[in-house]
């Protein structure tokens, strides 16, 4: 915790203020201590109710905040803020931060490469298999695996990725100290040791429905984008989706049988433009260059050492086999979609990709829009 932790904590209790207020407060005196040090004046010039410029005046919850702190090291968990340099910066972007974040495990995981698996908590015995495979896989590739802990795909994408031995966040619409499910305490305790459990809510709150909406959107904002596997029509999995598109991430959907209710979010989503999966690479390979060069393994060059070692530019040293099936697919005035590079290089598609994205690394092509490529030179 930093010294400006009672403070943060504090605005969160002054009934009225929320958090796209408290944002406003903070814009404006530059820190939630200046905001408490302020003239009720000051306060009221800046936009916020009477009530809460006379509260924060008052210098109210300040005690109450000093007190929680203390019940915060006895529940043997960590309390984020939003000016700490723990807290995610890809969280920090949309517009409706949470001004804190009750952690219980690693800190670290909540600001590394994520993505969300999310669907119905009443799954076919295909939407949790298909769960679990996709959270295993995308683990094993070192992306954390962010879901819900709720019942039915949340659990399995959890499970998924604890069982390939990598790193996933539950984000929990209760406080941090009251399991819901009740059946899930052991396995949020897993998931803590792997990764972290997190919420935005004060210690003691309940599950209510309305917190699970605004806790979706820590969901889809921790993470570079959001699969939905089964939902139903009126799922909030539709909710994580629609924020993640809001926050500027992918969404991802697999595509279900279309007599199952379960299936109408996912089909709907793959109609109105998500990107259809059915593997972890279809995920992947929609990520930045930067991103996907970090997470696949790299092609080995002919005479054994790495791309990433090799000299400046791929003309200067000699392409790989691959590399240069693929490059010479490529035209400089016409661009190439990515399964007719597959076709036409005669390659696997795991290794077209690799080879595209080493292409791409080196300046040699460049990516456009719906997965098409186009030679630099």
């Amino acid at each position: 915790m930093t010294e400006t932790t009672p403070f943060w904590l504090a605005l969160t209790r002054i009934e009225g203020l929320g958090v796209r207020g408290c944002h406003k407060l903070i814009e404006h005196f530059g820190s939630p201590q200046a905001a408490y040090m302020a003239s009720l004046t000051e306060l009221e010039s800046c936009g916020v109710p009477a009530r809460v410029a006379q509260a924060i005046f008052a210098q109210a919850a300040l005690k109450e905040a000093e007190r929680e702190i203390q019940e915060i090291y006895k529940a043997d968990c960590e309390l984020i803020v939003y000016d700490s340099e723990e807290y995610p910066p890809l969280l920090k972007q949309i517009p409706d931060a949470p001004l804190l974040l009750y952690v219980r495990g690693d800190v670290k995981v909540l600001s590394q490469y994520a993505v969300a698996v999310v669907g119905s908590r009443r799954p076919s015995a295909y939407g949790s298999s298909v769960a679990h495979r996709l959270a295993h896989d995308l683990a094993q590739r070192q992306l954390v695996v962010v879901s819900g802990l709720a019942r039915g795909v949340d659990s399995a994408s959890h499970r998924g990725a604890l069982e390939a031995k990598g790193k996933t966040v539950a984000v929990m619409g209760s406080g941090i100290d009251v399991m819901y499910p009740r059946e899930n305490k052991k396995l949020a305790d897993e998931v803590a040791k792997s990764g972290a459990v997190i919420s935005e809510f004060p210690l003691g709150t309940g599950p209510t429905p309305e917190n699970f909406p605004i806790r979706n959107r820590i969901i889809s904002g921790l993470s570079l984008g959001v699969v939905v596997v089964e939902a139903a029509e009126y799922s909030g999995s539709l909710i994580t989706a629609r924020l993640a598109l809001e926050q500027n991430r992918e969404v991802f959907a697999v595509p279900g049988n279309i007599t199952s209710a379960q299936s109408f979010g996912p089909n709907h989503l793959i109609k109105q433009g998500a990107k259809l999966v059915d593997q972890w690479m279809d995920v992947i390979e929609e990520f930045p260059a930067e991103v996907r060069m970090q997470l696949l393994p790299p092609l080995e060059a002919s005479e054994g050492e790495p791309i990433g070692a090799q000299s400046a530019t791929l003309f200067e040293a000699s392409l790989t086999p691959d590399q240069k099936a693929v490059f010479e697919t490529l035209r400089a005035d016409q661009t190439s979609f990515v399964d007719d590079i597959v076709g036409a290089a005669k390659i696997a598609h795991p290794k077209v990709l690799a080879a595209l994205l080493a292409l791409e690394m080196n300046g040699l092509i460049r990516q456009l829009p719906g997965k098409n490529f186009i030679r630099k030179l």
